[in-house]
């Protein structure tokens, strides 16, 4: 019997080892509540807006209203729901049936601000989803509906497919061809993507025991690693990560998270793309500890920890348009223009 207890004597280290990195873990996140972050935030922000912007008619009014609103609020960018996309990579014209018209307000009422079209849909994989972008017949398709919106006056094209797991080459492929498309009009080419794994090398693991896809209740996380990341942001001229819908269930442990994923993306690829780092203005599931004053402190405390700002511009994608108020968009500008305005 002597193995048996050698081996709860191992156990017993392990679990106490365990233990004693969760409550390092813990005492360093609460740590980093103690002290307001130093940096302020930029002026090179995003929005994802409602698809309303483009499939219905608008008053005049309410287009400047909106263009004072990304005024005030400093957004460089707004990504407009614009598909979703069909399973052969098409958009209804129904369905986008106000978007001349709206680009044609915006550089009215806000010539600043970029206006891209917001695209996107269920990838398949494994056989769940619904646009299978192995499909090169699909991935044409989807480039002749980019260009239907690049003829419509939009200055971009913002992807958003998911899942999207590190060993999806033909998601690289559409990238790469997009960004020929947009760089050819003068536009730009944005991609809204999961934060980044904290551990790569437990890819194998995952893909060994864990279904991809996401109709299934349990499934294999769809982050990128640091090489696929990079592999994006060389492809792309901007990078949203959705760093929102944490499910951590104290505040202190959001806060090391946003500023965790901003000072490791930023130290990846900062230099090579601008990067928007997503937060949350609508009710997460554990909305006691995450929601925005406490993601853009996140935020700040991840630009704290790096040795110099990265190379391109960078700042924050509030998501979204339709679930921010008033209250939200003033604790924005108290807590992220800080002195910019």
């Amino acid at each position: 019997m002597r193995w048996i207890r050698r081996a709860g004597r191992a156990l017993a280290w392990a679990a106490g080892y365990a233990l004693a990195l969760l409550g390092l873990f813990l005492a360093h996140a609460w740590a980093g509540l103690q002290t307001e972050p130093w940096s302020g935030g930029t002026t090179v922000n995003a929005l994802w807006a409602r698809h309303q912007w483009v499939g219905e008619p608008h008053t005049e009014q309410e287009y400047r209203a909106l263009a004072d609103l990304l005024r005030r609020n400093r957004i460089t960018d707004v990504f407009f729901h614009a598909g979703p996309f069909e399973a052969d990579g098409s958009v209804p014209p129904a369905k986008y049936a106000n978007a001349r018209r709206l680009v044609e307000a915006m550089r009215a009422h806000a010539p600043g601000v970029r206006v891209q079209a917001y695209l996107g849909q269920i990838r398949k994989v494994d056989g769940h989803g619904l646009v299978d972008l192995d499909d090169p017949a699909v991935r044409a398709r989807v480039l002749e509906t980019d260009r239907i919106f690049l003829d419509l006056g939009f200055e971009g094209i913002h992807y958003d497919f998911e899942p999207i797991y590190p060993d999806d080459r033909a998601f690289l492929d559409l990238l790469g061809r997009t960004r020929d498309l947009t760089r050819s009009r003068g536009a730009v080419l944005s991609v809204a993507i999961e934060q980044l794994t904290l551990v790569d090398r437990a890819q194998p693991i995952y893909r060994a025991f864990i279904p991809r896809g996401w109709n299934q209740s349990v499934h294999y996380p769809p982050r990128p690693t640091r090489d696929y990341l990079r592999r994006v942001a060389d492809l792309s001229d901007q990078v949203a990560i959705m760093t929102y819908d944490v499910s951590l269930p104290t505040k202190a442990m959001v806060n090391w998270h946003f500023a965790w994923h901003t000072e490791q993306t930023l130290r990846l690829i900062g230099d090579r793309t601008t990067v928007f780092m997503g937060v949350p203005t609508y009710r997460p599931l554990m909305d006691w500890a995450e929601d925005l004053p406490m993601a853009l402190r996140g935020v700040r405390r991840g630009l704290d920890a790096l040795d110099r700002p990265p190379a391109m511009p960078f700042g924050v994608g509030v998501y979204a348009e339709w679930t921010t108020d008033a209250g939200d968009w003033a604790r924005y500008r108290a807590d992220w223009l800080t002195g910019r305005e």
